[in-house]
């Protein structure tokens, strides 16, 4: 495929150009899953294929660790991103430890 075409063609026309590529990819592959849906269903694993009922592993609720001092409704349990109220804290010199919400913990720590 010559690709000095496609600079040559202007922005609306490249946006064009990729949506028609982009519909004819989805039918393409909307035709290819119906073939090989088919063809499970001729072999008679059609079921076992399309089952994805696998659960999760129940996980036991976390405990919140952190909580904003400005506003003790907000905590945080310590995983995924930091929350909002805790960055700009952060940035500002606080360390994480100062918004543990047992603080007697962190004391018995720094004595030990």
């Amino acid at each position: 495929m010559n690709t000095e075409h496609f600079n040559s063609l202007s922005l609306d026309e490249l946006w064009t150009l990729h949506q028609q590529v982009a519909t004819s990819l989805t039918q393409k592959l909307l035709v290819q899953k119906a073939r090989l849906e088919e063809r499970l269903h001729k072999i008679g694993l059609a079921d076992e294929a399309t089952r994805f009922d696998r659960k999760r592993r129940p996980y036991p609720p976390v405990r919140p660790k952190y909580r904003n001092p400005k506003n003790p409704a907000e905590t945080w349990s310590g995983r995924g991103r930091l929350p909002r109220w805790l960055r700009p804290q952060l940035r500002g010199g606080g360390k994480l430890d100062d918004f543990l919400i047992d603080q007697a913990s962190v004391q018995k720590r720094q004595t030990n």
